[in-house]
């Protein structure tokens, strides 16, 4: 995933993963992975597996080590960025051979984690002091704490807005439509951008579940023969609003053309004017605006068009987990590097994120969401096991963007049928699964 992305959605569609041997040594003992009270007495060496290539390449992270060595000057931390991180370290897995600290991936079922992780802590107890600590929660135990978390909503160019005569975010779907045939009307930009031929992007859309009625449990209210995509449910919304941008002309006219590194570059000098990304994405922007010769501070984030109690509502989604692997034999050292990169190493502000810790303010690429008053809705993961299996038994894929792209392509023509008997389809496929997964 590198720079240019990250992962923020809190649904993960996983695959199960078959890894031999998961009896065997660390992966037996249950033992917790506990810092140690004194630095001085912790002492050896961890690996760290890293899916931000870039940030080991330009050394940001050996810089971050020698931080964390003025503390524990007796651990020697190295890393391993690996460019198809999913892929390779679900291969890794097999031969237990998969580094002191990681990053949870998504192809490891939720109820397998206690095979192949070392537990942190009781989950009352962690969940007082992180956000997101349900995500990994099993039997009580959590099993991984978050780099940071992302907010969910639209990336913007400003300068475009206010040139097209827009003054206020949009508080329904059609007002915000109405909005994008302004910037399309009475200014050079695309009005919306879909990334639609990378596709990750457009699972962005599904981390919004839970910011349309500002319900917490959104997510885990998908867990049964609950039809998703009926009239008045979260998903029926969100993927009406991407269908109808589509249908409206208000998106590039070829989305099979689209490419994510240009998009970037297009949003910041203005060329595009919204994109659907987490918040993640805002500081990507604002250094793409400075490279172009424009102004950060055109880059804006706004909330998914929809209030309830006059308030909007933004979730809040885990990023990647951090782990300690069952098979370290450096359990508290790795605690301890997880411990201080989450709330010493000020990595999460770096990057404009949502800090995993619930005492620390939220960063200033939020500040247009706090002056405004936006209500940041941190969802549950409580059900998130269940809802992954009937996602899968379905083959519709929340986080992947095959379904998407059959909707956008229906939009414009490309696929036959229209929006109500798309929708009409998932919820079949959906009820059908949720009646025997997990049985």
């Amino acid at each position: 995933m590198g720079k240019t992305k990250t992962l923020t959605g809190a649904l993960l569609t996983v695959a199960m993963l078959t890894v031999a041997g998961c009896s065997g040594g660390g992966a037996a003992s249950g033992e917790t992975a506990t810092a140690p009270a004194d630095p001085n007495e912790v002492s050896g060496e961890i690996k760290v597996l890293t899916q931000r290539t870039d940030l080991v390449q330009n050394g940001t992270l050996k810089r971050y080590a020698a931080e964390f060595n003025k503390i524990y000057p007796k651990v020697k931390v190295t890393f391993e960025g690996i460019t198809d991180y999913e892929g390779e370290v679900k291969i890794r897995m097999n031969a237990k051979a998969y580094g002191d600290v990681l990053m949870i991936p998504a192809a490891v079922a939720k109820n397998d984690y206690p095979k192949f992780f070392a537990p942190l802590g009781p989950a009352a107890e962690l969940a007082e002091k992180y956000r997101f600590s349900d995500k990994t929660e099993v039997a009580g135990k959590v099993y991984g704490i978050a780099q940071f978390g992302t907010a969910n909503g639209f990336v913007y160019n400003k300068a475009v807005w206010k040139k097209a005569g827009i003054a206020a975010w949009p508080k329904t779907p059609q007002e915000f439509l109405a909005d994008l045939k302004a910037i399309g009307d009475r200014t050079e930009a695309v009005p919306y951008y879909t990334n639609f031929k990378d596709g990750w992007p457009l699972v962005q859309w599904t981390a919004n579940v839970g910011s349309v009625t500002c319900d917490a449990k959104a997510t885990d209210k998908l867990a049964g023969p609950v039809s998703p995509w009926r009239a008045g449910g979260e998903l029926h919304a969100i993927d009406t609003l991407v269908h109808d941008i589509v249908k409206q002309g208000l998106a590039e006219k070829d989305p099979t053309t689209t490419n994510w590194e240009s998009s970037k570059a297009m949003l910041a000098e203005g060329k595009v004017g919204t994109m659907m990304l987490g918040s993640w994405s805002i500081t990507q922007m604002q250094g793409a605006a400075k490279e172009a010769g424009g102004s950060p501070a055109d880059i804006g984030f706004l909330p998914f068009p929809a209030q309830k109690g006059g308030k909007f509502c933004a979730t809040l989604v885990s990023d990647y987990q951090q782990a300690v692997s069952a098979y370290s034999e450096n359990k508290p050292a790795a605690r301890a590097w997880i411990d201080w990169f989450t709330e010493k190493s000020g990595y999460s502000e770096q990057e404009g994120a949502v800090p995993a810790m619930k005492s620390a303010p939220m960063p200033a690429t939020l500040k247009d969401f706090v002056d405004n008053d936006v209500t940041f809705v941190e969802r549950s993961e409580a059900r998130t096991a269940l809802v992954n299996d009937i996602d899968n038994a379905a083959e519709i894929g929340l986080n992947k963007p095959d379904y998407r792209q059959k909707l956008i392509d229906t939009a414009r023509g490309a696929q036959e049928g229209g929006l109500q008997d798309f929708f009409a389809d998932l919820n079949k496929r959906w009820d059908e699964a949720a009646r025997t997964a997990g049985s």
